[in-house]
């Protein structure tokens, strides 16, 4: 059991760092707010709970774009004692319709263009909708008396009334609340084609935001650049939780982060640590570094010994100043990184480094520090926190599922047993369903999904996604599916439309091209893993809100 006390942390925080800034809505003329301002914001919101008869454990639903708004009802329902149900915007409006009901919210905080696209009336459990946008009533049923839009009229008389001297530093104490309790339901967004909400204790939010600060991921002063959905474990732990914590400055950028938008948001706010998910550097890479470092005068010259060395230094530099210039490490997780794109960035002394976790660990499993980081590894299993075996005759060398134990392993699926007891052990180890090998000292190293293993004719173990992040560095392919076809594998491929228009091809062009692209595959992976033919698709492959493939809808 971590020894910390979570709502203890941010109450020590805001006292801390109370007049340093908290929170910024990047863009034009976003605001920023002050610990003591948020720990203020927070208070009010604690009185309007009351007020609404929430109690210890009533589940309160928050679904919109990163916003200063949205970070305060999340850490104020959780320093509260309620739980935070975060739902993706991205959810479509049925799937977070179910979501609000299956986890009996009573209260939704949503942002207006989301809320647009819900029925009230489908939401019986609910009694308000809450705009993120402008703090106002969205639809409320109810007691008259103490109706959500009567009592927001009075709140500031509310607050002034309960504390008579001004609200100050040590107005900020927070219950304690039993470590084992739910504090998040979390609603995985699986490519399985099945939403599960995963309950999260305190215990296992303070296990990961204890690691992030033992570690000094962030420390007070700290600038954050918060572009990954809050909502998702991965961001909501280290681009939220562990800020916070410690007194960093977190600048929400609430828009869809697009490589060149982000490439300026990241000159403006100049980070000190990215948290990122491998899409961004895989197009940077692609985009960026691939047109330069194959035209033949740079070939010839990445062949001179010294030279090279200059011209890796010099790309290297113009990449860091592209992310900031002012970041520790790059942190890359959600997803693994394509194999092409981590042996470039190592080679060139990139400061970047690969964790691994799940959403039921909330997230993290492993990490390294990108000076210790192994390549085509996902760290080591976090000490002291986390234990991690494979299920195999020979941990080390023939790939088995990871299993996982410890402070950040969860409850289990909300009301739903059956799942839980398909994935949590009776000796509590976590069967993660990732298929890898590890080493003596938990350094893990991800080979694929068990449920996307294919076993092939002659008894050989395939992991398409292997073979995908070969595949995804070929020219005119913007991503791929493998696939076993009959008795051999296929390849279903999205064309990459912007280089077919930059050379000035059509579809028509691509069967000739297609089939250059999978002789030129066969010849780089083993004889077992080769493809027979490549299927093109007109449109993106289906997504989930954290952008993985949809791998069933394909099969």
């Amino acid at each position: 059991m971590i020894k910390e006390d979570l709502a203890a942390i941010y109450a020590d925080s805001f006292k801390e760092n109370w007049t340093l800034p908290a929170l910024t809505d990047y863009g034009d003329g976003g605001s920023t707010i002050t610990y003591g301002d948020m720990a203020k914001r927070i208070a009010r919101l604690h009185i309007f709970f009351e007020s609404q008869g929430v109690r210890e454990g009533d589940k309160i639903a928050l679904c919109g774009r990163n916003t200063t708004t949205w970070v305060t009802v999340f850490i104020a329902t959780i320093t509260y004692g309620a739980v935070i149900v975060p739902v993706l915007q991205d959810f479509n409006p049925q799937d977070a319709q179910h979501i609000i009901n299956h986890s009996e919210a009573m209260l939704l905080f949503v942002s207006q263009s989301v809320f647009e696209n819900l029925d009230f009336e489908e939401l019986p459990a609910l009694k308000a909708a809450l705009s993120l946008d402008n703090r106002r009533v969205l639809a409320e049923r109810g007691d008259q008396k103490n109706l959500p839009s009567k009592v927001l009229k009075n709140l500031t008389r509310k607050l002034k009334s309960r504390y008579r001297n001004g609200f100050g530093k040590d107005d900020v104490v927070y219950p304690v609340r039993d470590k084992n309790a739910m504090a998040v339901l979390n609603y995985t967004s699986g490519t399985t084609g099945f939403s599960k909400g995963v309950m999260l204790t305190f215990n296992n939010l303070a296990g990961n935001v204890v690691f992030g600060i033992n570690s000094r991921l962030h420390y007070q002063g700290s600038r954050v650049l918060s572009f990954l959905p809050l909502a998702h474990a991965y961001g909501c732990a280290f681009d939220m939780l562990t800020p916070l914590a410690v007194g960093s400055h977190i600048t929400l950028f609430g828009r869809l982060p697009s490589p060149k938008l982000l490439v300026k948001a990241f000159s403006e706010v100049r980070p000190n640590l990215i948290v990122t998910v491998p899409l961004i550097l895989e197009k940077v890479y692609k985009n960026q570094i691939v047109p330069m470092i194959t035209k033949q005068p740079m070939r010839w010259a990445l062949a001179i010994p010294l030279l090279d060395k200059a011209i890796y230094s010099k790309i290297r530099n113009r990449l860091v100043e592209a992310f900031g210039g002012e970041f520790e490490e790059v942190i890359v997780g959600g997803a693994p990184l394509n194999k092409e794109v981590e042996e470039f960035l190592h080679r060139i002394k990139f400061p970047f480094t690969v964790g691994y976790g799940m959403t039921e660990c909330g997230p993290l499993i492993s990490y390294t520090p990108w000076r210790q980081f192994e390549t085509e590894s996902c760290g080591r299993t976090l000490p002291g926190i986390m234990q991690s075996k494979v299920l195999s005759d020979d941990e080390e060398h023939i790939a088995g599922e990871i299993c996982v134990k410890g402070e950040n392993v969860m409850k289990g699926y909300f009301k739903n047993p059956d799942a839980t007891a398909a994935v949590l052990d009776e000796d509590g180890w976590l069967h993660t369903g990732d298929m890898g090998v590890r080493k003596p000292d938990g350094t893990l190293f991800i080979k694929g999904r068990y449920k996307t293993m294919i076993l092939s004719a002659t008894g050989q173990n395939i992991y398409p996604e292997e073979i995908e992040s070969k595949l995804n560095n070929m020219p005119y392919v913007s991503e791929s599916l493998v696939v076993e076809r009959g008795k051999g594998l296929s390849a279903i491929v999205y064309p990459d439309y912007e280089q077919m228009d930059r050379d000035k091809l059509t579809i028509r062009d691509m069967g000739p091209i297609m089939e250059n692209v999978r002789q030129d595959l066969n010849k780089i992976v083993a004889p077992y893993e080769r493809i027979e033919q490549i299927q093109l698709i007109p449109n993106e492959f289906e997504k989930t809100p954290k952008r993985s493939i949809k791998r069933y809808l394909y099969r």
